[in-house]
């Protein structure tokens, strides 16, 4: 698959997108683009490369989202991602974590994009693996479209393609993480304007989405869609994208389960908790009749740290007494 033409990615998301979530996501939907949490240069050059970077071939298509804002540390981490087998090299140019921002990189980059020029051509110098950046539309309290289209431009004359806009700005001092994701309004006709304005470019739209019928309206006017707690709260949406988008039949969540069993059997037999694996797959049964107790079993401590994967067929089977979930909408 032409990774420009994944119409459904599913975002980096701080201590969510590991590798047991991004294989849960890929049982889900085929297609979709998934990628690990934001990894700084400094965890993978001073780190355990392979805690940051081991991942099931299963995950393909998988992209890397670093964290850095030295071309040279950038251009070494681009070239391990091009040796573990990544399928895209993202650098994070949209978060605003006062954490981030003393590390000198995330959302207070949009501001040097210069900088983010030379570190996009070391990146493209180092590896063969496509080279992506996600942004903010502005920084603070500038909404003037015209700071969001120069820092695209600057990059595109540097050699990148794609671009994943949330269609926010980060406001870098007085909102958290969490207040970044709702209270500045969101600007969808400006991530419109700028796939209008550069028609060559791939331009992904971020931020607030939440339905399958949401994302079909923003496929009129952009390449693709990110989305992130969406997904990991409702992760069924990812199947429904799939059905509806590619019109593949849509996976039974008994299916899901299945594959999830054989998979914490593997895992759990090489020392991972079952925990870390479960707490992924909350959400399966999301506004079906059984989704309070598939949630209760699973979030269980006791039941959890026995580390039996036979839990997941005691859940399902718990959720579905209480009652089937319908089919995709397009597919009843």
């Amino acid at each position: 698959m032409q990774l420009a033409a994944a119409r459904v990615r599913t975002a980096p998301m701080m201590d969510w997108s590991d590798r047991h979530c991004r294989y849960f996501f890929r049982q889900l939907s085929r297609q979709a683009l998934v990628y690990t949490e934001m990894i700084t240069t400094g965890a993978l050059m001073h780190g355990d490369l392979g805690r940051h970077l081991r991942f099931d071939a299963a995950e393909h298509p998988v992209a890397l989202q670093l964290g850095g804002s030295d071309p040279e540390d950038l251009a070494r981490c681009a070239r391990l991602a091009g040796r573990w087998g990544y399928d895209e090299v993202n650098l994070n140019c949209g978060c605003p974590s006062e954490r981030v921002q003393r590390g000198a990189f995330g959302a207070c980059l949009m501001a040097e994009p210069e900088l983010v020029a030379d570190c996009v051509k070391a990146m493209q110098d180092a590896t063969a693996v496509p080279v992506t950046v996600k942004q903010r539309l502005g920084i603070d309290h500038v909404e003037d479209y015209g700071f969001a289209r120069r820092f695209v431009e600057t990059l595109a004359r540097a050699g990148c393609r794609t671009f994943i806009v949330h269609a926010r700005n980060a406001v870098l001092k007085g909102l958290s993480p969490k207040d970044n994701r709702a209270v500045p309004p969101l600007r969808y006709g400006e991530v419109y304007r700028l796939k209008q304005e550069f028609p060559e470019l791939t331009i992904i739209l971020n931020g607030g989405i939440q339905t399958a019928a949401q994302v079909e309206t923003h496929l009129a006017h952009v390449d693709g869609v990110m989305i992130g707690r969406a997904a990991y709260h409702d992760p069924y949406l990812l199947a429904q994208l799939e059905h509806r988008l590619c019109g593949a039949p849509p996976i039974a969540r008994d299916e899901v389960v299945g594959r999830m069993l054989r998979y914490a059997r593997q895992e759990v037999g090489n020392g991972v908790s079952l925990r870390s694996i479960a707490r992924h797959m909350l959400g399966l049964f999301h506004g079906c009749p059984g989704a309070r107790v598939w949630r209760r079993m699973l979030s269980d401590a006791a039941q959890l740290a026995r580390g039996e994967p036979g839990l997941l067929l005691q859940a399902l089977e718990a959720a579905r007494s209480r009652g089937h979930c319908p089919l995709p909408a397009a597919a009843a």
